[in-house]
């Protein structure tokens, strides 16, 4: 009898961070959601988000490991379905969903990462073995170029999302992360996609 208890509570545990991913991306800089607005979107009291998250700090920290398993379990999971150049431009986008949701949680994230309540330096070591197992793949399969390391591509999509902030012109964030996968590419690939391009644009024309 115990076990659908079990069930219930993991349930609404998933549905509480996906939720509250929701908000933080939605709020952007603009502010954190509040706890009992999270509880109530989610469809559950305040008491059952208290009973898996006693406080706010904890709720973020889940919510935030959550980002990064999807952003390292992509990684894979991404290579098994594309491939390796779809699977890291389809990667920049799960990056991109990354960031939106740390926009959203910023304050209590600095304020966590200033006390030691968590750690950004191995996060940054996974997101780096992510990019890297692609882009291995992608030398492999000859259609990513030997030029780049996980950390010149890690550098780039910062700077993307930089200058084109993931909440004011996604449209432009898109079009530039194409550009930078192009020069990621292969020589012969990116040379490919070049006259791919051209001939789509004369047959328009």
């Amino acid at each position: 009898m115990s076990q659908p208890v079990r069930s219930d509570a993991a349930r609404n545990r998933q549905a509480l961070i996906e939720v509250a991913t929701r908000l933080f991306v939605a709020a952007g800089a603009g502010g954190e959601p509040s706890l009992r607005l999270i509880a109530r979107e989610a469809g559950v009291g305040i008491g059952t988000l208290f009973r898996h998250f006693p406080t706010r700090e904890a709720l973020v920290e889940a919510v935030y490991q959550d980002q990064v398993r999807r952003l390292t379990d992509g990684a894979e999971h991404l290579l098994a379905a594309h491939p390796p150049a779809q699977a890291m431009r389809r990667w920049m986008d799960l990056f991109s969903e990354w960031l939106a949701t740390k926009n959203g949680m910023i304050d209590t994230l600095r304020a966590m990462i200033n006390n030691k309540q968590l750690g950004s330096a191995h996060t940054r070591t996974e997101l780096l073995a992510a990019i890297d197992k692609i882009l291995a793949a992608g030398r492999a399969a000859g259609d990513i170029g030997a030029h780049a390391t996980s950390e010149d591509v890690a550098a780039g999509l910062i700077g993307i999302f930089t200058v084109a902030p993931i909440t004011s012109s996604s449209e432009q964030a898109a079009r530039l992360l194409d550009i930078f996968m192009n020069g990621l590419s292969a020589p012969t690939a990116a040379r490919s996609r070049g006259r791919g391009a051209r001939h789509a644009v004369r047959d328009r024309g």
